[in-house]
């Protein structure tokens, strides 16, 4: 024992150190214990967040850990919620992906995809609803309507949360141009969509879908009136202000309701180079839905344009608007003049021209839905 310490004051000095000594251990096994139990809560709730599968890849001797999507589903499977948040910039973009090999390593059903342009309700659904019945893997619907309003179908119609993200389309303005590349667009995210429909809510099919779809996927070309008019309606809305990017010789008019292919959907959707033109220098009385594609794509894939549309619509009564048929308007005769007509096919001549027509009101559904079996085969 040291000189000058007392025995018991030494004993008291190191017990209260080796207490205290405790009291730090005890203190960081329980903040050790402490942030492990958070730890574990975080990865518990963090987890179910990441819907990517975590899979191993295997590079030489060691594995990177990767949280790309596995399989192949995620890749080709459509929207399941066609709001999206994407603005049309970002839907454009998007949509303008091309495979590059044409062979799909899938089983790939080919479907049309009809894209009404709309104000509000369809008022002839009923009659659609019979012509899309049994027809569920064939097709695809796309609704643009005015921003405000809400489709209330029922969930077994094939409308049923069809709508799409939309904004105002004014007649004649290039807006309506824009909800019908937005259209395009939101189908071409499907990419089992070979073929695409324009419709408004005034049109009806004249024929039953199994014909739609066997003259649409068999015809070599796509179906949009493409002409030179002379005249001013025609070449006298040609602004000289177009060019060098189109000039006057290119210049073409054609119906704004329209079927195309997949290439030419994409060809729509992707051009910013006519695009600015033809909203600064077509304006009324240059009516652009009815210039702009028709010009475009006769410039760069004239082949591929049948220079014609399947939908019929009567001009005779003269005036800025085709005539409209209501209730009294529909009958076996006015039907079947509808579907004799003569045409062009596979360059080959038919009397089977139309497979839509317009314009019909909401008292024209009763006498419709009567006669879409007897004359048009709709059952």
């Amino acid at each position: 024992m040291e000189e000058g310490k007392d025995p018991a004051t030494a004993n008291r000095s190191g017990r209260f150190i080796t207490w205290r000594f405790l009291q730090y251990l005890l203190l960081f096994l329980v903040l050790g214990l402490g942030i492990s139990i958070i730890s574990m809560n975080t990865l518990r709730y963090l987890g179910p967040q990441n819907q990517n599968t975590i899979t191993p890849l295997h590079r030489s001797n060691s594995i990177i850990w990767s949280t790309e999507p596995s399989g192949l589903e995620s890749w080709i499977s459509p929207p399941k919620n066609l709001l999206h948040n994407m603005i049309d910039a970002e839907l454009l973009w998007r949509a303008s992906f091309v495979p590059q090999i044409m062979t799909y390593p899938y089983r790939r059903v080919p479907k049309i995809a009809f894209m009404f342009l709309t104000k509000g309700p369809l008022p002839l659904a009923p009659l659609w609803e019979r012509f899309f019945k049994g027809n569920e893997k064939l097709f695809s619907i796309y609704i643009h309507s005015l921003p405000s309003y809400v489709a209330d179908f029922p969930q077994a119609s094939p409308f049923y949360k069809r709508q799409i993200p939309s904004q105002v389309a004014e007649w004649g303005m290039m807006s309506m141009c824009d909800a019908e590349r937005r259209l395009l667009a939101n189908a071409l995210l499907d990419l089992s969509n070979e073929w695409f429909i324009l419709l408004s809510e005034s049109c009806i099919p004249v024929q039953n879908f199994s014909t739609v779809y066997r003259y649409i996927s068999q015809s070599r070309h796509s179906f949009m009136g493409s002409f030179d008019e002379d005249g001013p309606y025609g070449r006298g809305r040609y602004n000289p202000y177009m060019a060098p990017e189109v000039n006057l010789t290119e210049w073409r008019k054609g119906s704004q309701w329209f079927e195309v292919n997949r290439e030419l959907a994409v060809a729509i959707i992707r051009d910013s180079k006519y695009y600015p033109k033809f909203k600064r220098f077509c304006r009324p009385a240059c009516y652009v839905d009815e210039h702009y594609f028709p010009t475009m794509l006769s410039i760069h894939y004239p082949d591929l344009m049948a220079n014609r549309t399947l939908t019929w619509v009567d001009w005779s009564r003269g005036g800025a608007h085709p005539a409209t048929f209501g209730q009294y308007d529909i009958t076996k005769e006015f039907l079947k003049k509808i579907l004799k007509s003569n045409c062009t096919y596979n360059d080959h001549t038919t009397t089977q021209c139309f497979l839509f027509a317009r314009k019909f009101s909401h008292s024209s559904l009763e006498p419709l839905l009567a006669l879409a079996a007897p004359v048009l085969g709709i059952h």
